[in-house]
């Protein structure tokens, strides 16, 4: 392909696009020129992006918790496309295919990668992570590996909510989510809402799921909360709210996935999980938390940490193929790709409301 980061079309040279983020609340169509091709690398054309919580963060603020953008950035993770080309060593891939894109890019040499766990790399290089360029484009240049072919009857779009979804399975992992766990889901945002369906696929027999929006709560009981409890943002109602989870699930709480991580939702989460449970924290609201520890402690309450994922596309694949698992109501909002479009896309995304997940559709 050379370095151009030209590719070639059915109409002749055609150059690469990407949806920069160049200031606060500035987002720019602009040409965006291709790494070359590695032996073990593919160039994808993208079909399906969606957005993040974290894509909006850096478009608001300019970072997302320590990760600041210093210049220019190509924005967008959540990602599939189209094989156009595969690097001479790729065996697995050919033009033609559809992938799902695993966005992390780990060294595979430090202990954390030799170890298994190369979510925790430090030297990770993330799609629209600061300074990492996204995928928000016409193309991008990936390792073949971090390529996941889509079985026949999954979409493309599918193919590209594997990456919130897989925030979710990794979550219900690292607590042991199983038919013998009960659940509770604090937040019924895009990650409460995909972790609700991963517990469910686990085969946790009873979730229950809190949020302050009820329409959000009408979501999660269509598709499939055992209960819903509408809270405030109020500390004081802590005490009451417990009280009323405990109601809402009927025995105890096994396991409380925070997906929202502020102070008022990590106390809660903390307070309703029975003695020698389990409560993980996924959700990452607040940068520093002030929460009851000694109290959970004393109750033998474990609290687990989770970052990103790994090694859960081939789950996520197989979860949404064989219909355990159907992302499809989590698609909101659809857009093209056009400077108005990526403006409208992130202000619906902003603005929350009845949009869960925005799709992009190149």
């Amino acid at each position: 392909m050379g370095k151009g980061g030209k590719s070639h079309g059915d109409d002749g040279e055609e150059q690469n696009m990407a949806a920069w983020l160049t200031g606060i609340n500035t987002l720019k169509i602009q040409p965006f020129e291709l790494p070359s091709l590695g032996p073990h690398d593919a160039r994808i054309r993208m079909k399906a992006v969606g957005i993040c919580g974290s894509d909006v963060h850096y478009l608001k603020t300019l970072r997302c918790a320590d990760f600041i953008v210093k210049e220019p950035m190509v924005i967008g993770h959540e990602c599939a496309g189209i094989i156009e080309e595969v690097g001479s060593e790729v065996t697995s891939l050919v033009p033609g295919d559809r992938v799902a894109l695993e966005p992390g890019i780990s060294c595979w040499r430090c202990n954390h990668c030799k170890g298994g766990r190369y979510n925790l790399c430090p030297d990770m290089k993330f799609f629209a992570t600061p300074p990492v360029h996204g995928s928000l484009a016409n193309q991008v240049v990936h390792p073949a590996d971090l390529c996941f072919k889509l079985p026949d009857n999954v979409s493309l779009e599918e193919g590209a909510m594997c990456e919130p979804l897989s925030v979710g399975i990794h979550g219900c992992r690292r607590a042991d989510v199983g038919p013998e766990t009960t659940t509770l889901i604090m937040g019924a945002g895009p990650i409460g809402l995909v972790t609700l369906l991963a517990a469910r696929a686990f085969g946790s027999p009873r979730i229950v799921i809190v949020d302050v929006d009820g329409y959000r709560l009408s979501v999660a009981k269509q598709l499939g909360a055992d209960e819903i409890v509408k809270v405030s943002t109020n500390m004081e109602d802590i005490p009451e709210e417990v009280a009323q989870i405990h109601k809402a699930m009927g025995r105890e709480v096994d396991v409380t996935l925070d997906c929202a991580g502020f102070n008022k939702t990590m106390s809660t989460a903390l307070g309703a999980t029975r003695a020698g449970g389990k409560t993980c924290l996924i959700g990452m609201g607040h940068g520093v938390m002030t929460v009851p520890l000694t109290p959970a402690a004393v109750r033998e309450v474990d609290i687990i940490g989770v970052f990103r994922y790994k090694n859960t596309w081939p789950l996520c694949l197989d979860f949404i193929s064989s219909g355990k698992i159907d992302v499809k109501p989590l698609i909101t909002h659809r857009f093209g790709f056009s400077q108005k479009e990526v403006e409208e896309a992130f202000e619906t995304s902003a603005r929350g409301g009845d949009a869960i997940k925005v799709m992009f559709n190149l």
